[in-house]
């Protein structure tokens, strides 16, 4: 005989895809929050038992029908038109650059709070089937790891200020076009230099040769204890499976030329998890917090919460007053 069974169905097919992830035939979570959280969203099966004889026919005598239960309903962080403007850009550039990924991110920085994150290559979860491993199981914003490059100059020189090795607005720096050290010529993207600056200017026009010496200022160890500090080579801990850890060169392993292309953001290798959350506590006052995408697991008929996710502070990374330094900074950008 035949019987009708439910299957889970994504009605907004690619979007959000990675972070849902997707369920096999007999609706079990394979990856995503689908995988995470699979126990709270299958819920109980029915059934139907009754008597029959030995040749299977029924005998005339009570059943017994257990409802089936529903499964609990998982809230996500995510805001759905945040989600629909990073869906509809990353298209646009799918489309006009043809590259080979593209990803973005949003976070609230006084929370943790995921409000969008999403990339390409994705997928349509109602036919994962067509698609490569690769594809399905590489969540890029919290599994890819990349060289920063002049993101990472806000990691620096919040390090720099904080330390108070480096006042932006009083001490200058001569730009000469690119400064050598170990042998090795490290250039700035501007032909002959930006001449004489502020190291406020410095941080506005990404001057490298200034973050070298911003990078000096502070010394290995320094730095290299800030970038502990504000998370990079460990995991954040977001409630997503497959995220990475990226890396960090070994503070003993770090001679001049090390330091000096760390402070501009290479040779160095991050998650862009990891990247929003460290700037996340430059600008909300020095407050790392873990990031996170459930909210709350609740009861849709009895709207009863039975696992709900609150912002969770993990350390202190600056002041308040170099974080509203850091604010002015990047403003100025």
């Amino acid at each position: 005989y035949l019987v009708k069974e439910s299957k889970r169905y994504y009605p907004n097919k690619n979007m959000l895809s990675h972070v849902l992830g997707y369920t096999g035939v007999d609706n079990q979570g394979l990856s995503g929050i689908e995988l995470l959280y699979d126990e709270y969203l299958t819920g109980e099966d029915g059934a139907i038992k009754y008597y029959s004889d030995a040749k299977g026919n029924k005998l005339d005598m009570a059943e017994v029908y257990r409802e089936p239960e529903a499964g609990l309903d998982v809230m996500l962080t995510v805001d759905y038109d945040i989600q629909v403007s990073v869906e509809r850009e990353l298209d646009n550039i799918v489309k006009s650059f043809s590259p080979d990924h593209a990803l973005a991110v949003a976070m609230d920085p006084n929370t943790g709070e995921i409000l969008a994150m999403s990339s390409r290559p994705d997928f349509d979860p109602n036919n994962y089937k067509k698609y490569n491993s690769q594809t399905l199981n590489r969540n890029l914003p919290i599994w890819m790891t990349y060289e920063p490059g002049s993101t990472f100059k806000i990691i620096t020189t919040a390090s720099a200020v904080e330390e108070g090795v480096v006042n932006l607005e009083k001490d200058t720096f001569y730009d000469s076009g690119s400064v050598t050290v170990s042998g090795a010529k490290l250039r700035c993207w501007k032909a002959g230099g930006h001449g004489h600056q502020t190291m406020l200017e410095v941080f506005e026009n990404s001057c490298n040769p200034g973050f070298v010496k911003m990078g000096f200022s502070l010394g290995k160890e320094k730095l290299f204890s800030y970038l502990d500090l504000f998370g990079f080579g460990d995991k954040t801990g977001i409630d997503l499976n497959g995220e990475g850890k990226g890396i960090i060169f070994d503070v003993g392993d770090v001679k001049d030329l090390e330091l000096a292309t760390t402070s501009f953001g290479q040779g160095v290798s991050v998650t862009p998890l990891q990247q929003i959350t460290a700037v996340s506590s430059i600008v909300n006052g020095g407050n790392l917090y873990k990031p996170y995408i459930m909210k709350s697991i609740l009861d849709s008929k009895t709207n009863n919460v039975y696992l709900e996710n609150k912002k969770e502070f993990v350390r202190k990374t600056i002041s308040k007053n170099t974080s509203n330094i850091m604010r002015m900074a990047l403003e100025s950008v």
